[in-house]
Protein backbone atom coordinates (compact mmCIF):
# COMPACT_ATOMS: atom_id res chain seq x y z
CA UNK A 1 0.00 0.00 0.00
CA UNK A 2 2.92 2.46 0.54
CA UNK A 3 4.10 1.84 -2.70
CA UNK A 4 0.68 3.09 -4.14
CA UNK A 5 0.99 6.13 -2.02
CA UNK A 6 4.33 6.65 -3.21
CA UNK A 7 3.10 6.79 -7.05
CA UNK A 8 0.24 8.58 -6.57
CA UNK A 9 2.64 11.27 -4.41
CA UNK A 10 4.73 11.17 -7.47
CA UNK A 11 2.25 12.28 -9.94
CA UNK A 12 0.76 14.90 -7.79
CA UNK A 13 3.96 16.37 -7.04
CA UNK A 14 5.07 16.56 -11.21
CA UNK A 15 1.46 18.11 -11.68
CA UNK A 16 2.94 20.88 -9.33
CA UNK A 17 6.23 20.81 -11.00
CA UNK A 18 3.76 21.62 -14.09
CA UNK A 19 2.06 24.06 -12.70
CA UNK A 20 4.86 26.47 -10.90
CA UNK A 21 6.04 26.24 -14.80
CA UNK A 22 2.84 27.96 -15.94
CA UNK A 23 3.04 30.12 -13.48
CA UNK A 24 6.17 31.47 -14.53
CA UNK A 25 6.01 31.47 -18.07
CA UNK A 26 2.06 32.48 -17.82
CA UNK A 27 1.10 35.33 -20.45
CA UNK A 28 -0.76 37.30 -18.45
CA UNK A 29 -1.70 37.92 -14.75
CA UNK A 30 -4.75 35.86 -14.82
CA UNK A 31 -2.53 32.64 -16.16
CA UNK A 32 0.05 33.06 -12.81
CA UNK A 33 -3.21 33.66 -10.59
CA UNK A 34 -5.24 30.09 -11.75
CA UNK A 35 -1.54 28.53 -11.96
CA UNK A 36 -1.13 29.54 -8.53
CA UNK A 37 -4.34 28.32 -7.24
CA UNK A 38 -3.91 24.98 -9.20
CA UNK A 39 -0.62 24.75 -7.31
CA UNK A 40 -2.42 25.75 -3.73
CA UNK A 41 -4.60 23.03 -4.61
CA UNK A 42 -1.81 20.25 -5.72
CA UNK A 43 -0.02 20.84 -2.49
CA UNK A 44 -2.82 20.35 -0.11
CA UNK A 45 -3.63 17.09 -1.87
CA UNK A 46 -0.05 16.10 -1.07
CA UNK A 47 -0.16 16.90 2.52
CA UNK A 48 -3.18 14.91 2.62
CA UNK A 49 -1.25 11.91 0.89
CA UNK A 50 1.96 12.58 3.18
CA UNK A 51 -0.43 12.31 6.09
CA UNK A 52 -1.84 9.32 4.96
CA UNK A 53 1.44 7.89 4.07
CA UNK A 54 3.53 8.56 7.52
CA UNK A 55 0.10 8.00 9.54
CA UNK A 56 0.03 11.69 10.83
CA UNK A 57 -2.67 12.58 10.90
CA UNK A 58 -1.98 15.87 11.86
CA UNK A 59 -1.73 16.55 8.05
CA UNK A 60 -4.79 16.79 7.63
CA UNK A 61 -5.66 19.72 9.68
CA UNK A 62 -2.47 21.52 8.44
CA UNK A 63 -4.16 20.73 4.88
CA UNK A 64 -7.17 22.63 5.65
CA UNK A 65 -6.05 25.38 7.00
CA UNK A 66 -3.61 25.27 3.98
CA UNK A 67 -6.70 25.38 1.63
CA UNK A 68 -8.48 28.00 3.65
CA UNK A 69 -5.84 30.59 3.23
CA UNK A 70 -5.14 29.72 -0.30
CA UNK A 71 -8.95 30.58 -0.81
CA UNK A 72 -8.87 33.58 0.71
CA UNK A 73 -5.26 34.21 -1.16
CA UNK A 74 -6.71 34.05 -4.29
CA UNK A 75 -9.61 35.72 -3.28
CA UNK A 76 -8.08 38.73 -2.39
CA UNK A 77 -6.13 38.63 -5.28
CA UNK A 78 -8.59 38.71 -7.80
CA UNK A 79 -10.45 41.50 -5.92
CA UNK A 80 -7.46 43.16 -6.09
CA UNK A 81 -6.66 42.86 -9.80
CA UNK A 82 -10.61 43.60 -10.69
CA UNK A 83 -9.71 47.24 -8.66
CA UNK A 84 -12.23 46.57 -5.87
CA UNK A 85 -10.11 47.31 -3.23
Amino acid sequence: MNAFFIIILAIVLAGALLAFVRFLKGPTVADRVVALDTMSIIVTSALVLIGFLLERYIYLDVSLVYAVLGFIGVIIIARYLEGGI
